[in-house]
């Protein structure tokens, strides 16, 4: 097992969280295409850093079911709020989007929309068939809510076959009721216990965010417990608060601490590890799941 590290603080961003801000053609190409299609995406709505990097890439994670969430987590910049609206022509704009943007992956998540019965997922099953209708060769991830632990709403986006089911767990229990109050740990896992049991073959994946007060010793716990459900693909990254109000930062981690978590995922039987202090859930998703599929076909000795 690689060595421990022992954690520092430090007062201000350090030199490896520098992004470089270009505002390129394809950034500009791709945001025209979100406002003409009246679309959202987690890149802007989250703050996150790498949207540059992402949009000039031409990649993008799609938000569905509208901007206001109603779950009001501590760590999260997405607006809080109820909204009585349904856009069922949405999957229909975001298969076009991601034709425009010309995707071979595409990641497609959501707000909570706990005021709905089904949390929204007949939408998420929706928007993955009509990807599939319009580009049937386009790897297509979908990052979901626990819909409060109901599980006939999950089905329906299991059973419209995405290649990848994402739900972060975001922190360790002990932190939980502090950073998201109206979510459950055990929902989470619950979540991908039944994800498998309806289709074993779906790759799942699952992220946390450190930095929040957690130790190392819960982080390890959160990965078992996560590998126990089967969950294939991990990804650790670095919190930022995005505005004072925000749940504080307890530290930064330092590059060589992701890289032991990392060691740790492997040792754990995680088919791949994403970590790293700007490591997000959606960043570089389609290379995460190939690496995944290389990495399981290597264990195998399949050809």
């Amino acid at each position: 097992m690689a060595r421990t590290i022992q954690p520092i603080l430090l007062q201000k961003k350090p030199d490896w969280f520098k992004v470089r801000r270009e505002h390129g053609e394809n950034f500009r190409d791709l945001k025209r295409i979100m406002r003409g299609l009246s679309l959202h995406t987690v890149c802007e709505e989250a703050r996150c850093p790498n949207i540059y990097e992402c949009w000039n890439q031409r990649t993008a994670t799609v938000m569905i079911l509208g901007d206001l969430c109603t779950r009001a987590c501590r760590f999260c910049n997405v607006r809080w709020g109820r909204s009585s609206i349904v856009d069922y022509e949405e999957p229909v704009r975001v298969a076009e989007a991601i034709a425009a943007m010309g995707l071979d992956f595409a990641v497609i998540t959501s707000v909570n929309r706990d005021d709905l019965p089904d949390g929204g997922a007949s939408i998420f099953a929706a928007t993955i068939r009509e990807i599939r209708r319009r580009l049937p060769e386009c790897g297509i991830e979908v990052l979901i809510p626990d819909f409060q632990g109901n599980w006939q709403a999950l089905r329906l986006v299991v059973e419209a076959r995405p290649d990848v089911i994402a739900h972060n767990v975001e922190t360790v229990p002990r932190l939980f009721r502090k950073i998201q109050p109206w979510d459950r740990y055990e929902w989470s896992l619950e979540l991908f216990s039944q994800v498998k049991a309806i289709d074993p073959e779906i790759i799942t994946k699952s992220g946390v965010i450190v930095g929040m007060g957690e130790t190392k010793e819960e982080l390890v716990q959160v990965m078992r417990d996560l590998r126990e459900r089967d969950v294939g693909i991990l990804t650790i990254g670095q919190y930022l608060p995005p505005t004072p109000r925000h749940y504080p930062l307890d530290r930064y981690y330092l590059p060589e601490e992701f890289d032991e978590l990392r060691a740790i995922g492997y040792e754990l039987g995680f088919g791949h590890v994403e970590a790293g202090p700007l490591v997000r859930s959606s960043y570089r998703a389609g290379e995460q799941v190939a690496a995944f599929r290389q990495r399981r076909l290597g264990q195998t000795g399949e050809s």
